[in-house]
């Protein structure tokens, strides 16, 4: 049962070209927003999407994959878990974010979609 203490799952598409980062320790950070779309009739039965922004982290190896292989529009999916974290602003007011940190990545989609 403790592998599905805070699991994420998600398929959605790339929100913008991932940024990575080099730290010190030769480590690299991956981040990226993934929008997902839930799709529903309304009361006059006309099709509706809601679109939900998720902002993905991923370390490691998995953040070397996201470097090479994931762009904007790219449909993935990702498994996880969720992360918040605080941090203070310049004015001194605290900020909350919830992130998914992802373990591992899918590629979805054709070899050749761009």
């Amino acid at each position: 049962m403790s592998t599905i203490r805070n699991h994420v799952q998600l398929i959605g598409n790339v929100g913008g070209e991932p940024t990575i980062t080099n730290l010190e320790s030769g480590k690299k950070v991956a981040r990226f927003s993934l929008a997902t779309n839930e799709y529903y009739k309304d009361s006059k039965s006309e099709k509706q999407t809601d679109t939900n922004w998720h902002t993905i982290v991923s370390w490691g190896k998995t953040a070397e994959i996201v470097e090479k292989y994931v762009e904007k529009g790219k449909e993935i999916g990702i498994t996880g878990k969720l992360k918040t974290r605080t941090y203070t602003t310049d004015d001194r007011n605290q900020r909350y974010v919830t992130e998914v940190v992802a373990d591992e990545i899918l590629l979805l989609g054709s070899k050749n979609d761009k």
